[in-house]
């Protein structure tokens, strides 16, 4: 296929890079069996300014906005959903 007949304004590169979410994945390491915070989680959360770990609700409300018209504008970014981690933290 040659590049002009791509349609260019339909395709858009993007992605999300998410903090720290708690999920059954990793629930056993940021939760104790008491169901506090684990020392690990107390310390992530110590460097995240929203003070908390992340909802997956939270994730899939950024996908679904880079998925829509709403975005159709936005193209080569990485939206990081992470609570202000990756600035506060110098990741």
């Amino acid at each position: 296929m040659e590049l002009g007949t791509i349609n260019k304004d339909k395709i858009r590169i993007n992605a999300i890079a998410p903090g720290f979410f708690l999920t059954e994945q990793n629930r056993n390491i940021l939760r104790n069996e008491d169901g506090t915070l684990s020392p690990r989680a107390e310390k992530i959360i110590e460097h995240t300014p929203v003070g908390r770990l992340g909802k997956p609700e939270e994730i899939v409300s950024t996908a679904i906005w880079l998925c829509s018209d709403a975005s159709q504008f936005v193209t080569g970014t990485i939206v990081p959903v992470d609570g202000g981690f990756s600035k506060f933290s110098g990741v």
